[in-house]
């Protein structure tokens, strides 16, 4: 149902609160590792196979010139979270890449690190609650868990 995708291993660190909210929330998701700029193949191949999968959310970390979230959005029409992952420019660079994506081509940014993979996964059970009640039921419990917190 859900796609985390990232650029290199080393941003598991950050996307594994995405995989942990997801769980949370009893939504299936698939992970994957793959650079849009060492493999762009690869890329291109998962983004225009995941409709075919029945994927409905991408959630992509990616960190430095942060192209992953980007490149998949161009290749697909299913929804695309970004996630910037702090990098050199402690995380500004990876935002900025994301966020400022052209005309057409959108994708849904959340803020850099944890807080941004965990609001990834609540974004991602915000959208697929609108047809899924399962999964409404899920988030409701999950931000009245919060709202005790």
């Amino acid at each position: 149902m859900v796609s985390i995708v990232m650029g290199s291993k080393s941003d598991m660190l950050v996307m594994t609160e995405t995989s942990k909210t997801l769980k949370e929330l009893k939504i299936p998701f698939e992970i994957k590792v793959m650079s849009a700029h060492r493999n762009p193949e690869a890329v291109r191949k998962f983004a225009q196979s995941a409709e075919k999968r029945k994927v409905q959310v991408i959630i992509a970390g990616a960190g430095g010139a942060a192209a992953l979230p980007g490149i998949i959005a161009a290749y697909t029409i299913i929804p695309v979270i970004g996630v910037p992952i702090k990098s050199e420019l402690d995380g500004l660079d990876s935002l900025l890449s994301i966020a400022q994506m052209p005309k057409g081509v959108p994708v849904a940014t959340m803020a850099i690190g944890v807080a941004g993979a965990v609001n990834a996964a609540i974004l991602t059970a915000e959208i697929l609650s609108i047809k899924n009640k399962i999964i409404k039921k899920s988030l409701v419990k999950y931000k009245n868990t919060l709202n005790a917190k």
